[in-house]
C-alpha cells in the first residue's frame, strides 16, 4: 500500500496547540470517516532536525491509503477541499511543505 509523508511548517504566529487541536478534532475525524485511509497520523518534530536545522519543519504526516487515485479524488471533493482550505488558511505554510510517496520494501 502506498504511504505518503508530508513534512509541514506552521504559519508565523500559529499556536501549535491550536493546530494540534484542529488535527485531533477535524483532520482525524475526516480521515477516520473515509474508508480509503488505512492509517493517518500527525507527528510533532521534537528538537533540531539533523542536516536541516533551519528548515522550520514542525510536523510529519504519515498517510497510508488503499488508492492514491482515490485519495486525490477525496481531496478534490467538497469535504476534502473544505478541510484543505481550513488547514492552509489557518495553520500551515503550504510553500514550505515537502512531500513524498513511498512503497514498502519487502
Amino acid at each position: 500500500m502506498p504511504v505518503k509523508f508530508v513534512i509541514t511548517t506552521l504559519k508565523p504566529g500559529v499556536d501549535p496547540k491550536d493546530y494540534e487541536r484542529w488535527v485531533r478534532e477535524r483532520d482525524y475525524a475526516y480521515t477516520n470517516s473515509n474508508s480509503n485511509f488505512l492509517s493517518y497520523r500527525v507527528h510533532r518534530i521534537e528538537g533540531p532536525i539533523a542536516g536541516a536545522p533551519d528548515a522550520g519543519w514542525r510536523y510529519v504526516e504519515r498517510i497510508e491509503v488503499k488508492s492514491l487515485e482515490q485519495h486525490q479524488m477525496d481531496l478534490a471533493s467538497p469535504a476534502g477541499a473544505a478541510l484543505l482550505k481550513e488547514l492552509y488558511d489557518n495553520f500551515l505554510d503550504r510553500s514550505k511543505n515537502i512531500h513524498m510517496t513511498t512503497e514498502l520494501v519487502e
